[in-house]
């Protein structure tokens, strides 16, 4: 099921009365509800990270769906949920991403807006409204094996018309690593150009700081997705002393 009262700093999502089926949901796009549900959020001891994704990125996995028992109530960014709407729950994806369902079963495909967070059940990787599962066929048996296709974002399908640096990619995390700090720019260049593509993945950005009064240039990677991925290339080893930092 997704979650219908998820928590941020304490405060709680509440449920509002039952709207019947023919209420219209407006997508909610301020940019402080954005901002808001990119928050890192912990649910059952686990620490969910809202991450950067792109347009054409791809994922697998099991697709539930969810229906009158959340009609009407909220979901986590402050809509109402309508399960006659094409809209989703997933754990990660900004708010408002649209994504293209596959079903690996039987082929058909649903295109869905991403406003609310969950499924919160092992092996599942997207709660389906109750519109977006009868387009697949998957109403009776309950779930099915689907491909997730990152497709736009602000609740708008991205085309060669529409296109933009905005459109295009959603950053949500912004999680670097810092790999190295010299006291001479041309030496943390020199590492920057030597680490730069670190595992085909992460690209080096220097940054100036100062320490005691004199300037220091740090080296970075980016590109992390979140702060467990970050994490995670730090226990590899492959850097000593490399750590964690916001960009």
């Amino acid at each position: 099921m997704a979650l219908t009262a998820l928590v941020f700093s304490g405060c709680s999502v509440s449920s509002i009365p039952y709207f019947g089926s023919d209420f219209n949901t407006q997508p909610n796009t301020s940019k402080s509800s954005q901002e808001a549900t990119m928050r890192p959020y912990t649910i059952n001891g686990k620490t969910y990270y809202p991450t950067v994704v792109e347009v054409g990125d791809t994922a697998t996995g099991i697709a539930s769906w969810y229906g009158p028992n959340f009609h009407g109530k909220k979901t986590s960014n402050g809509e109402t949920y309508n399960m006659y709407a094409l809209t989703a729950a997933h754990k990660t994806l900004p708010m408002n991403t649209m994504v293209k369902v596959t079903s690996l079963k039987n082929g058909k495909t649903t295109t869905v807006r991403i406003n609310d967070r969950g499924p919160f059940v092992a092996g599942r990787i997207i709660d389906l409204s109750k519109a977006a599962a009868t387009e697949i066929s998957m109403i009776a048996d309950g779930t099915a094996p689907v491909k997730l296709e990152v497709i736009g974002f602000y609740g708008q399908i991205e085309t060669p018309a529409n296109r933009t640096a905005k459109t295009h990619t959603y950053t949500g995390g912004n999680f670097m690593v810092q790999i190295g700090a010299f006291r001479r720019l041309a030496g943390a260049n020199t590492y920057k150009t030597q680490y730069d593509n670190t595992n085909g993945i992460y690209k080096t950005t220097v940054r100036e700081y100062s320490l005691n009064g004199e300037p220091i240039y740090r080296v970075f990677l980016t590109g992390f997705r979140s702060e467990a991925e970050a994490r995670d290339f730090i226990s590899s080893g492959q850097f000593k002393g490399a750590f964690i930092a916001r960009d």
